[in-house]
C-alpha cells in the first residue's frame, strides 16, 4: 500500500507534501484531502489524515477493495479558505481524486460549496469538521452528528441539573445566525434560556471580548464553539478573571490540546459533546478495531484523539462506498453509493444518509475532564 503523505519530522513533512503530485498506478485510488496540517488546528487536520490512513491500510491488505487500493493524497491550506479551493482544484485535477474527505473549518467548507466544484466535477467530500451550523448541501457527506445535535444534548443535560441560564461564545463565521437560532431552540426545549452570545475572530485566539462579555452577563453554564486553541484561551483568561459557570465545548474542541495549554485546575470539570466514540478505551466493535489498528502501526505521526477516531469512522465510509462499486469505482459512482448508504453499522457507530439528510449520524456523549485532558467519566 502506498501513502500519498507519510512521516513525519521536518523532512519527512516536506517529502510528505511533495509525494502528493506523485502519479497515480494501476488499481490506485486517490482520496483527497485539503485541511489545516499546520497552524491553531494542525493536530486535528494530521489526526484526522492519519485516522483515515489507518482505516485505508486495513482495507487494503490482501487483494484490497476489488483490486483496487486506497491512496490518500493530503495538502496544507494553513485554515485558509482560498488555499483550500485552489488545492482542491489540483487533487482533482491532478492527482485525480475520486473522492474527497477531512477537510476543516466552515470558511474553507463554504469556500468549496459554493464555487460549484463539487457538482462540477461530481465529486462527493465525505466528512468535514466546523465549528458552526451550515444547510445541507448533496454532495457533503458528514460522517458524524452537527452541531445543532450537540447543542441539544448540552442543553438537555443543563435541564437535568437545574440550570437555566445559558451563555455561548464562538468563533465567527458564515453560520452565526444559524447557531444563535438553533442555540435558543435547543434552550427553550430544556427549559433555558441563552442569556449572552460573544465570538472571536475566525482562526484566532482572541477572546478577551468574549470573556469580558460572558463576565457581564454571569450564565451559570457557558458553551464554547471553537477550536481547542481558542477555547484553552477562553478558558485561561475567563477563569483567571474570576468566571465561575460550568463549561461546555463542542467537540471541534479536542480535550489533547485543552491538555496541553491548560493546568489542572483550569482542565478539570469541562465538559465536552463528543460525536463519535472514545478512541481511548473498547466500548464497542469500532473501538476495538480502532485500538487493534493503532497498536498494530508503526510510530504515528500525531498521537490518538478523537479526531483520528472521526478520521477512522470517515475513512471506513469511503471504503464502503468504494466497495459497493465494484471494480470500477468513480465520482458519480461514489455519490450515488453513498447517498444509497441508508443504514452503515460499523458496530457501535453507523451512518445513514437521506436525500435532504446528510449528517451522518446523531451521536452525541458528553466527556467530563479531569486535569490534564483525562476523561474522568
Amino acid at each position: 500500500m502506498q501513502f500519498k503523505v507519510a512521516g513525519y519530522g521536518v523532512s519527512g513533512w516536506a517529502l510528505a507534501l511533495a509525494m502528493c503530485a506523485t502519479p497515480l498506478h494501476a488499481g490506485e485510488i486517490v482520496v483527497g484531502q485539503v485541511a489545516p496540517l499546520s497552524g491553531l488546528d494542525a493536530n486535528q487536520g494530521r489526526a484526522y489524515g492519519v485516522g483515515m490512513q489507518l482505516a485505508f491500510r486495513n482495507a487494503n491488505k490482501g487483494t484490497g477493495i476489488n483490486g483496487n487500493t486506497l491512496v490518500l493524497a493530503r495538502k496544507d491550506d494553513a485554515g485558509n479558505p482560498e488555499a483550500t479551493l485552489k488545492m482542491t482544484r489540483e487533487l482533482l485535477d491532478q492527482d485525480k481524486a475520486v473522492v474527497l474527505a477531512g477537510y476543516f473549518g466552515i470558511g474553507s467548507i463554504e469556500a468549496v460549496a459554493r464555487s460549484g466544484i463539487l457538482e462540477k466535477d461530481q465529486v462527493a467530500l465525505v466528512g468535514w469538521r466546523a465549528a458552526q451550523i451550515r444547510p445541507e448541501t448533496v454532495n457533503l457527506f458528514n460522517v458524524r452528528a452537527s452541531l445543532r445535535d450537540e447543542l441539544f444534548k448540552v442543553t438537555e443535560h443543563l435541564g437535568t441539573v437545574g440550570i437555566t441560564r445559558l451563555g455561548i461564545v464562538y468563533e465567527q463565521g458564515p453560520g452565526g445566525l444559524q447557531l444563535m437560532s438553533s442555540a435558543g431552540e435547543a434552550a427553550q426545549k430544556a427549559r433555558a434560556s441563552v442569556v449572552g452570545m460573544a465570538s472571536w475572530p475566525a482562526g484566532t485566539t482572541s477572546v478577551q471580548q468574549a470573556v469580558q462579555a460572558m463576565l457581564k452577563v454571569q450564565p451559570q453554564a457557558v458553551m464554547m464553539v471553537g477550536s481547542g486553541a481558542s477555547a484553552a484561551a477562553f478558558v485561561d483568561q475567563y477563569r483567571k478573571a474570576g468566571g465561575t459557570a460550568q463549561l461546555f465545548a463542542n467537540d471541534g474542541v479536542d480535550m489533547e490540546q485543552l491538555g496541553a495549554r491548560l493546568d489542572d485546575a483550569q482542565m478539570s470539570g469541562i465538559s465536552i459533546a463528543q460525536a463519535v466514540p472514545s478512541p481511548y478505551k473498547i466500548s464497542s466493535r469500532i473501538a476495538k478495531e480502532f485500538v487493534d489498528t493503532v497498536a498494530r502501526s508503526e510510530k504515528l505521526e500525531v498521537p490518538v484523539s478523537y479526531a483520528m477516531m472521526e478520521g477512522f469512522i470517515a475513512g471506513k465510509v469511503v471504503v464502503e462506498a468504494i466497495r459497493r462499486q465494484g471494480k470500477t469505482p468513480s465520482r458519480q459512482g461514489t455519490i450515488d453509493a453513498l447517498g444509497k448508504m441508508e443504514y452503515f453499522d460499523m458496530g457501535g457507530y453507523s451512518v445513514a444518509y437521506q436525500p435532504n439528510i446528510r449528517a451522518g449520524s446523531r451521536f452525541v456523549e458528553l466527556t467530563i475532564l479531569g486535569g490534564k485532558g483525562r476523561i474522568r467519566q
